[in-house]
């Protein structure tokens, strides 16, 4: 995960840098929220199609029956409970990927003054 957060961190600095002129040109903090809405919903749509082809579910039940060791949910609730584990992850990935984007681009715009 850690390798994952400095390489979408980098990417932002990077094209921060290179697009400096532009972010400049227009109101730069409209241009980076922007850049930043686009590239988090693509993240998300990303992590939605990765949800729908990986299997997940032994994980979610072992991370849950190891915080319950007691608990028996039938088939229903394993589905909610399975659907709000992905969920959540979905959520905190776009929130990590809206703070980080916007964070890199921001000091990316800041390594070069525009000419």
């Amino acid at each position: 995960m850690l390798g994952v957060f400095v390489s979408f961190l980098l990417s932002a600095v990077i094209v921060g840098y290179i697009f400096t002129q532009k972010i400049w040109e227009e109101n730069r903090t409209k241009t980076i929220a922007q850049i930043t809405v686009l590239f988090t919903v693509f993240v998300v749509s990303v992590a939605l199609v990765e949800n729908a082809t990986v299997e997940w579910v032994p994980m979610f039940r072992a991370k849950y029956l190891e915080a319950n060791p007691t608990a028996s949910p039938s088939p229903s609730d394993w589905y909610y409970i399975e659907r709000f584990a992905l969920i959540a992850e979905n959520f905190l990935s776009g929130i990590l990927m809206l703070a980080v984007t916007f964070i890199g681009l921001y000091i990316g715009s800041m390594l070069k003054k525009p000419t």
